[in-house]
């Protein structure tokens, strides 16, 4: 297996610039996932690496190989496609062989790698299958045994989960981590959905607008963005934002709205006085929103009215309004509440997970 780098990476299509100055340190037998909105670069960074995309400027490296010039089959990587791309007049065991066949190995060989993938993932029995005779799963399973015969230095991954069912999404996620930790291999994966970023990957690369937002390990992501963008991408449901004021009254720094007064935590205190009197986004997560209890600080509590329940079984979303504001804010409370829509109720928030942002940089502060 192999490092990936790539250095101050562009692509530019005439005037639109798709992907700008990615750095990007991928480590051996790494699992890393790039992730973000349509648009943001994910997939053509990489099929750059691929070698399927012409880079406009920077460098990619795999392993001590520059390949900003070889063509794909020289780049020693594999990918999987979002529509599977089997040749749907072979068999499953044809489509999993016919690149060992064009780069003429041994047909021992080639039996081997065959059987050996397909006894790994669990597909033995479809072997003399056409791609019609598949279900979803099954297709998906294919592709990526064509890819594992190949024994890469790099597998890439471009969305193919997205066009499966959300149970087997979750089932087939639970599959490529079990692979890899088997294979041990390096591996690329693109998706939209942050929920696959979050779950798959070693580290996270959230993008946007062609520009890399962050890196960092998946819980380091959640519990620390470094800017409002990432903070509302990460989490499922999103982190809820407000506008603020900031006001220090006696030492006592409070984040204000209408319907909305929180004493800030000492640990964030210092650095939002730098913005007394100035309005700021303010950032909690579902999850850190509960329902008020009298062990909750009173500077930590809101009055607020439900205007949406929603059960899920393991717990209940509930959809609030922040006193008399128009601020919606999304709690997630346990099974056992019971609230209904037009309830007044009250709410507390964790104080050690509050965020706040620059109104103008939309960085954390």
């Amino acid at each position: 297996m192999a490092q990936v780098l790539m250095k101050d990476l562009n692509k530019k299509y005439d005037e639109v610039h798709a992907v700008k100055d990615v750095n990007l340190h991928i480590r051996d037998k790494e699992f890393i996932v790039l992730v973000g909105p349509s648009g943001c670069g994910k997939t053509t960074t990489l099929r750059m690496l691929a070698g399927l995309e012409e880079i406009t400027a920077g460098e990619i490296h795999i392993g001590d190989r520059l390949v900003n010039d070889l063509p794909p089959k020289d780049r020693d990587i594999a990918m999987v496609f979002q529509n599977y791309a089997l040749y749907p007049h072979m068999t499953v065991y044809d489509n999993m062989a016919f690149g060992l066949k064009m780069r003429k190995f041994p047909r021992a060989e080639i039996e081997q790698r065959v059987r050996d993938a397909a006894q790994l993932l669990g597909i033995q029995e479809l072997l003399k299958r056409k791609p019609r005779q598949l279900s979803g799963g099954q297709r998906q399973r294919v592709a990526v045994g064509r890819a594992i015969v190949r024994h890469p230095q790099v597998f890439l991954f471009d969305e193919p989960l997205s066009n499966l069912d959300a149970k087997l999404r979750v089932q087939m996620r639970v599959e490529l981590k079990k692979l890899h930790n088997r294979l041990e291999t390096t591996a690329v994966y693109v998706t939209h959905d942050q929920v696959e970023a979050m779950t798959l990957g070693d580290r996270v690369v959230v993008m946007k607008d062609g520009w890399i937002q962050q890196v960092g390990e998946p819980l380091e992501l959640y519990a620390h963005p470094v800017n409002k963008f990432v903070a509302g991408f990460i989490g499922s449901p999103a982190m809820n934002f407000a506008d603020v004021t900031i006001n220090d009254t006696g030492g006592v720094v409070t984040a204000e709205s209408q319907g909305l007064r929180l004493q800030v935590p000492p640990a964030k205190a210092g650095a939002l006085r730098a913005y007394k009197g100035q309005s700021v986004a303010f950032g909690v997560r579902p999850e850190d929103v509960h329902i008020a209890t009298g062990a909750d600080p009173a500077g930590l509590t809101f009055d607020a009215v439900v205007e949406v329940v929603e059960p899920l079984g393991s717990e209940i979303l509930l959809d609030v309004r922040a006193g008399s504001s128009t601020t919606t804010i999304v709690a997630r409370v346990e099974p056992t509440v019971r609230s209904k829509v037009k309830d007044s109720i009250k709410l507390a928030v964790n104080p050690e997970r509050l965020h706040f942002f620059d109104p103008k940089t939309e960085q954390a502060i």
